[in-house]
């Protein structure tokens, strides 16, 4: 059999698991909320999985290696060992009271839940329309899996985008959050076999040992601090920003909406480990940038320094074109694993939130509306990926970023507070936190999203935290004002 043909085999084996567990999922979507959460019915092991996979997606195993190959130890620090706490610290500190309060309130979305805790429709508006920055991941990934498939394939890349965006659209589209996680549990099993195989493969390069070997490239590239890089070179870059900035993306729709999956409160430990174990089994593929690094490949793009590697490490042997195949459908499945969630989470954010409130939808009637507005979205962003910038993983996390920076205070001080903070200081902390991390960013050249991001995230708090402190000075002399009326 020729390594074509063996492609072709086993990425059929694929599409017919696929459309196999999307039927199954078809079968329990008879409304929304079905399409949405899943019915708010899954075990907390699946549930976990469903979320390490939505986490890492083509990020950790197709873009974020590329940053490592560039710039060395101070990047897997930033993206491996900074970016993990910052994802343990979000979940420990959210889940519980999130899951309590959304499931109260039968909410489906993180505008809706916004909307029954601070009761203000025009919050829930902002935000909808805020989330569809998540658009900018959506054009990563599918540049990502195009990548990955033209390779494969020996196809151009906007056929491969093509091919991708219909695959992944057609198994979603009915099965919703069900096929979601269903597909994401057969993908992820893909994806740790490839973490573990290539992590471990890679050891005997780091000859003399790990920092040693780094430090054989260049001083800087084995260097905890990175002074030629211009995006990881102090600790405010590597460590403060990687950890505020990934706790805040932990609030994006297809990510924190998945505590929403789960049937009790109960079951959070369990879920909570299952996401720990196999995101970390995940951010072995960082490893790969070093690999690459150290084998000497040359890469032109850097998003492309995975498949690169692979296709080099293995072709003096018979079976590395085989191999090459089961290893880059690992990839694109770590990809599709991530866009499937943003799909259905911006599909079900803009019908339930944008159009709900218009037109009343019945559960049925939103789970037709959502599927259409599934293709619209679908759509939109094979326009964005069609000519992608060069550097596809910055582009993303301009956008991404500034999300997250919005999302931080109101949902913080939801989960935190025993009061819902007035609407118009929400307004102010995520509006501030959205233009200073564009302006940063974008004006004074701040190179980083992840410190104009961080930035941002610390002007949004110092609000919060001014309002705060003017309230308790106003409501202590009030007090003692009513105590002591000579005060």
């Amino acid at each position: 059999m020729t390594p074509m043909y063996f492609n072709i085999m086993i990425i059929s084996i694929m599409l017919i698991a696929t459309y196999y567990l999307s039927i199954l999922g078809m079968k329990k979507t008879t409304g929304l909320k079905g399409f949405a959460i899943a019915g708010g019915q899954m075990g907390p092991v699946l549930v976990g999985i469903t979320l390490a996979s939505s986490i890492s997606s083509t990020a950790t195993f197709v873009i974020n290696p590329g940053f490592v190959y560039t710039h060395g130890l101070s990047a897997w620090l930033h993206y491996g060992i900074a970016a993990f706490f910052g994802i343990a610290g979000a979940f420990i500190l959210l889940t519980r009271k999130f899951k309590k309060l959304g499931e109260k309130n039968g909410s489906l979305t993180l505008a809706q839940w916004l909307y029954h805790h601070y009761e203000s429709r025009s919050l829930s508006l902002f935000f909808a329309a805020l989330n569809l920055l998540s658009l900018t991941f959506i054009v990563l990934i599918l540049v990502g899996c195009s990548l990955i498939l033209a390779s494969l394939f020996a196809i151009s890349q906007k056929v491969a985008l093509v091919l991708c965006i219909g695959f992944v659209f057609s198994y979603i589209l009915f099965g919703g959050s069900y096929a979601h996680a269903y597909t994401n549990a057969l993908q992820s099993l893909f994806m740790i076999g490839i973490s573990l195989f290539l992590f471990w493969d890679g050891l005997e390069l780091f000859q003399g040992g790990f920092l040693h070997s780094l430090e054989n490239v260049s001083l800087n590239y084995g260097s905890v601090l990175n002074q030629s890089s211009s995006l990881y070179h102090d600790y405010f870059s590597v460590f403060i920003s990687s950890f505020f900035i990934t706790f805040a993306l932990m609030l994006q729709p297809h990510i924190l909406t998945k505590i929403l999956f789960l049937k009790s409160e109960k079951d959070t430990k369990v879920f909570l480990w299952t996401t720990f174990i196999v995101g970390g089994i995940f951010g072995l593929m960082l490893f790969i940038g070093f690999y690459a690094r150290l084998i000497d490949l040359d890469v032109m793009r850097q998003d492309a320094v995975v498949v690169s590697y692979i296709a080099k490490r293995f072709e003096l042997f018979w079976w590395g074109p085989y191999l090459k195949g089961l290893l880059s459908l690992g990839l694109l499945a770590a990809g599709l694993s991530t866009l499937d969630g943003i799909l259905v989470s911006l599909s079900t954010m803009i019908t339930t939130d944008f159009l709900g409130p218009l037109f009343n939808f019945d559960d049925k009637k939103g789970l037709t509306v959502s599927r259409y507005i599934l293709v619209l979205v679908g759509v939109v962003g094979l326009a964005l990926a069609w000519n992608p910038p060069a550097l596809v993983g910055l582009f993303a996390q301009k956008g991404v970023y500034a999300l997250a920076a919005a999302s931080l205070v109101p949902f913080i001080s939801g989960v935190l507070r025993k009061e819902p903070l007035p609407v118009s200081i929400i307004f102010i902390c995520s509006l501030t936190a959205l233009f200073t991390h564009f302006y940063l960013n974008l004006a004074l050249n701040v190179i980083n999203p992840a410190v104009s991001g961080t930035w941002a995230i610390f002007v949004s708090l110092f609000i919060w935290g001014s309002y705060e402190v003017i309230s308790y000075i106003n409501s202590t002399y009030f007090t003692r004002r009513v105590i002591d009326p000579q005060i």
